[in-house]
């Protein structure tokens, strides 16, 4: 059994990268932080520290234990909250993440209904994008997330509340050849130029499994991960662009936004870690959420 009290002082050397700063830090002295820091070495049958560097340099086993110490830590911070709010001693907190667009268009919304009804939580924000959330929220570091899903994006283990199904908007120059038309599909745009997405993008996976089932793949022209720069080179005439709905809900002057046969969706939801908070703030937050989504229009 690891002993807790030598992982946290052993983060702190690792953090600092010195045995002097974390002592510092610990207000320990450095032998008392050497012995705490070898008697795990001893625990877990591995040196974690290269001790000949400067500043000190973690091998591999020290990477990986502080890979799962920094998830420990927050989840006892976690237990530590929670129990503190049920003795009365702590305000209720409710760390949440979200990736940007939903942060701009489906939280707003959200966050006032909330506040007016949870006016005692404490509720800090993480706008980061799905790639950089979903460890935080696996590690126990955000309470509650939205994200998003789709069959060509992997799986996270977490729990998950459905909250709107997002379908894929396009967004074509105002006076693009094809805006008078009543219906639109994906395969009138094969020969276009596209504007998306980096190719290691889930937008890009998304827009490109939906081109490929209607027998192309797409010639792409343009590659940002902004939304703003899609629409204003869209605006300018350099092709066409497959969005998100909510990415599509503010649209910019010289563009036209519509719904094409086949374009795909994406499933939002609000993720939490497994075994984390469920409490009033979560379930608040959560019955906010879905509120929104139910006024929201794409």
């Amino acid at each position: 059994m690891i002993d807790v009290r030598r992982l946290r002082v052993f983060s702190e050397v690792a953090g600092h990268g010195s045995f002097s700063a974390a002592a510092d830090s610990l207000r320990l002295t450095q032998s008392a932080v050497s012995q705490h820091v070898a008697a795990l070495e001893r625990e877990v049958g591995l040196p974690l520290l290269e001790r000949g560097t400067r500043p000190v340099a973690l091998t591999a086993a020290g990477e990986a234990l502080m890979r799962h110490a920094t998830g420990i830590f927050a989840r006892l911070d976690g237990a530590e909250q929670e129990l503190g709010e049920l003795a009365g001693r702590r305000r209720a907190r409710l760390r949440f993440g979200s990736f940007p667009t939903a942060l701009a268009t489906l939280a707003p919304r959200a966050f006032a209904r909330f506040r007016r009804r949870h006016a005692d939580v404490t509720l800090t924000v993480v706008d980061d994008h799905l790639q950089r959330l979903l460890p935080r929220l696996e590690a126990g570091e955000l309470d509650l997330a939205l994200i998003y899903e789709h069959d060509v994006l992997p799986a996270a283990d977490v729990h998950r509340t459905p909250i709107l199904d997002d379908a894929f908007r396009l967004i074509l120059p105002a006076r693009h050849r094809l805006v008078r038309r009543r219906r639109l599909t994906l395969e009138l745009l094969a020969e276009e130029p596209w504007i998306g997405g980096g190719p290691g993008s889930g937008w890009y996976r998304i827009v490109a499994q939906a081109c490929e089932q209607a027998g192309f793949a797409p010639r792409v022209a343009f590659a940002s991960d902004d939304y703003n720069a899609v629409q204003a080179l869209v605006a300018a005439g350099l092709g066409v662009a497959l969005v998100p709905g909510l990415a599509a809900a503010h649209p910019l002057p010289g563009v036209e936004v519509r719904a094409p046969d086949g374009a795909p969706v994406r499933r939002i939801v609000a993720a939490r870690p497994h075994g984390g908070a469920t409490g009033p703030a979560v379930s608040g937050m959560i019955e906010s959420l879905r509120w929104s989504a139910e006024r929201i229009s794409p």
